[in-house]
């Protein structure tokens, strides 16, 4: 892998076996301030040349091995990972787990073994049987509105997830997604989406930084860009914060610029 920016040495476009440490330090969260650290929701996504963030319904058919790499990664330097309900029933979403390599860093952090998966759904029309919710490391977190079914709210309480209220409706207010997880004391964020989650977020000017992978591949079709649903009045400007590169795939790392 070579960093094609920010560009800090004069061999640092030069490619070389990275480390997961290397990695990790790319994608490092901000470091906190005075105060303490705010709250940053980042994006994790993959897009094919055409815009397809999947290939027949997922998204691994158009990653790589080291896409997976970042992918893991992200999950380990983040409190929670806030995910859809389709995008768990698609993607077959397991707990994280807690990885070796990164042991230290998260208890230097503060943080525990794993990530909590927070899964965004108002119908709650989940397996709760599966693992994510029967045996995860941390326990699992259902975000939902307050006006959510009773009787599936009981159903993910009793298989041992953590039910959040993030809307005064049926379904969740993406606008307070963010506090919500904050107050439970997740500070470092990160969604896998999917396009529907990501595009609901954009909407409500509450993501910080996207990480997308741009794969050198093209499907056609009609496959879902990485971000769906209604248009945005004015588009959002993101700043280019690091670009690596290999073997032809870009990953990329944007943050919002502040004052757009």
């Amino acid at each position: 892998m070579r960093r094609l920016f920010p560009v800090t040495d004069q061999t640092a476009t030069e490619a070389r076996e990275w480390g997961l440490d290397d990695i990790a330090e790319a994608y490092a969260y901000p470091r906190p301030g005075p105060g303490g650290a705010a709250p940053w929701l980042r994006a994790n996504m993959v897009s094919t040349l055409d815009g397809a963030a999947q290939h027949d319904g997922r998204s691994q058919p158009i990653s790589n091995a080291t896409d997976m790499r970042i992918f893991g990664t992200l999950r380990a330097l983040a409190d929670v990972v806030v995910v859809g309900a389709e995008t768990v029933r698609q993607e077959g979403y397991r707990p994280a787990r807690a990885r070796a390599e990164f042991a230290r860093r998260r208890e230097a952090a503060g943080q525990g073994p794993a990530p909590a998966i927070a899964v965004v759904s108002a119908s709650l029309d989940l397996d709760f049987s599966l693992p994510l919710f029967t045996s995860p490391l941390v326990p699992t977190l259902v975000l939902t509105g307050a006006a959510a079914a009773p009787d599936r709210v009981a159903a993910a309480e009793k298989a041992g997830a953590r039910v959040v209220v993030a809307g005064d409706g049926t379904g969740v207010e993406p606008g307070r997604v963010v506090p919500a997880l904050a107050g439970l004391g997740h500070t470092r964020l990160l969604t896998e989406g999917g396009p529907r989650l990501l595009g609901q977020l954009v909407a409500a000017g509450v993501l910080d930084e996207l990480c997308v992978t741009l794969s050198p591949l093209l499907t056609a079709g009609d496959a879902q860009r990485i971000a769906g649903g209604p248009a945005i009045a004015v588009p959002q400007r993101y700043a280019l914060a690091s670009l690596l590169e290999e073997d032809g795939f870009l990953y990329g790392s944007y943050r919002r610029e502040r004052g757009d």
